[in-house]
């Protein structure tokens, strides 16, 4: 099932992709509370989609793909490396990433994105798909240069329109092995798989939920496979992640 949320005509919904014919499936309050459809159908083009979610918080994931680590010339972390990205950050598909003045190097990060279905507080890894109502595709857009000047990740990461997420949430999904790629303007520059990360998606939700309690529409970004690198303004960023669907966001100048 894909679940998304759109706006029509100046009001926000839910809503459930009819794959057979192509339109939405207007729903009637959150996902989280059970699908209860209006009766209302709306076709793709008629509509502008949303973030999927809007989260309390985005637990993101650092060097979660060894590769990567490599690349970045730092250690494999022996547990988890988890920094928050704002939620004030939020992204729709389609959606504008604007290029701020305060950095020169602007880098985008394909990553599964793993929603959260229910309240979930110290989950054993065993029962972790029971706290998931789904997953998508996230960006997380990087100003590299102001991570590497910090130290941190909080800047360079937390700037408004840095944190696109979507198109939808798919429900009925094995996230151990998905294929996931970023490509700008139609060239690959990522092309991982979620089996190379060091830390699984249940192991993930496990940790994270022994530290601090996640609500439904919170959001885990999962690390992002090698092949990181710079975006220029008028580049369009496309997240692809295996059995979701892609992501588009164009960069603009502030």
């Amino acid at each position: 099932m894909k679940i998304l949320r759109f706006e029509k005509a100046g009001k926000i919904s839910w809503g459930v992709l009819d794959l057979g014919s192509g339109e939405i499936c207007e729903t009637g309050g959150q996902p989280f509370d059970g699908i209860r459809f209006t009766g209302n159908r709306y076709r793709l083009r008629e509509v502008r989609l949303l973030a999927p979610v809007v989260p309390s918080k985005i637990v993101a994931v650092g060097l979660n793909y060894k590769d990567h680590a490599r690349e970045m010339g730092k250690k494999i972390p022996e547990e988890p490396l988890l920094f928050l990205k704002a939620p004030s950050a939020l992204n729709h598909p389609g959606g504008d990433v604007v290029y701020p003045p305060a950095t020169q190097r602007l880098d985008y990060e394909a990553e599964l994105a793993v929603v959260i279905g229910r309240v979930a507080r110290a989950v054993k890894e065993k029962d972790a798909s029971s706290a998931i109502l789904g997953y998508t595709c996230i960006n997380d857009v990087t100003a590299r240069d102001l991570q590497v000047k910090d130290g941190l990740y909080a800047r360079a990461k937390g700037f408004d329109t840095f944190a696109p997420i979507g198109p939808w949430i798919e429900t009925e999904l094995d996230p151990s092995t998905l294929r996931v790629r970023c490509l700008v303007n139609g060239e690959i520059r990522q092309d991982g798989n979620t089996r190379e990360m060091g830390a699984s998606v249940y192991r993930l939700v496990e940790f994270i939920s022994h530290i601090m309690t996640l609500f439904p529409g919170d959001v885990i970004a999962t690390g992002t496979p090698p092949g990181v690198g710079p975006v220029k303004v008028g580049d369009v960023m496309t997240i692809e992640v295996e059995g979701i669907g892609s992501l588009n966001n164009r960069v603009v100048a502030p």
